[in-house]
């Protein structure tokens, strides 16, 4: 999975679509993955809508839709981050050594 350049909105509303996807195939009301969740009905639908949802919420609505282990590797990238505004690195020239 590869977001790209996108807004935290965006991804936000990716992520919420693709849950509620996971909820209609697995034909699940919103009410009842509220029940299920522990997350309050307005908290489900406001998800669904716009991707706002709190951290805890979220990994419960995971857990009922079977998704709980997508967030294991969730900063668990092992690469160095890259930042688009640093100065790219200088190349280190090579001394020559003078046989004498």
């Amino acid at each position: 999975m590869s977001f790209g350049l996108k807004t935290p909105q965006e991804i936000r509303q990716e992520i919420a679509a693709r849950a509620k996807e996971r909820r209609l195939a697995l034909n699940i009301s919103q009410m009842e993955l509220a029940e299920r969740s522990g997350v309050s009905l307005g908290s489900v639908k406001r998800f669904e809508s716009s991707g706002l949802v709190s951290l805890s919420s979220l990994l419960e609505i995971a857990l009922v839709l079977g998704c709980l282990d997508d967030f294991a590797c969730l900063f668990a990238a092992k690469q160095e981050p890259v930042s688009l505004f640093a100065p790219e690195p200088k190349k280190r020239k090579r001394s020559s050594r003078k046989s004498g």
